[in-house]
């Protein structure tokens, strides 16, 4: 994810901040988080691949055909926020459980 940035601030090159994230559709902090590494939400995300012409893919790891690239990596995107609410965490932990217990129902099969 780190090429997004790059090719953005390529693409941006000496146009002011304002008016590349005008013209993404975003606003300029958020273009300044996107330069400075920062992950963006995935509405974002395809506003700016868009924006740079680019199939998501390619900056996700995956080839045309759909096959992984990269070393599979899970990725974890907060916005911003640092933390988690005890609400999200309760959630990802049923789910992380409800995954578990099925795999393990499978591997019984």
């Amino acid at each position: 994810m780190e090429d997004l940035s790059v090719k953005v601030r390529e693409k941006r090159g000496s146009k002011g901040i304002r008016t590349a994230a005008s013209e993404i559709g975003i606003s300029h902090m958020t273009l300044a988080r996107i330069e400075s590494g920062k992950l963006p939400d995935l509405k974002t995300f395809k506003l700016v691949c868009r924006w740079l012409e680019i199939d998501p893919n390619t900056i996700l790891g995956f080839s045309d055909e759909g096959t992984r690239v990269a070393t599979p990596m899970p990725v974890v995107h907060f916005r911003a926020e640092k933390t988690m609410s005890p609400k999200t965490a309760k959630s990802l932990a049923d789910l992380i459980l409800a995954i578990n217990a099925r795999a393990q129902e499978s591997e019984a099969r």
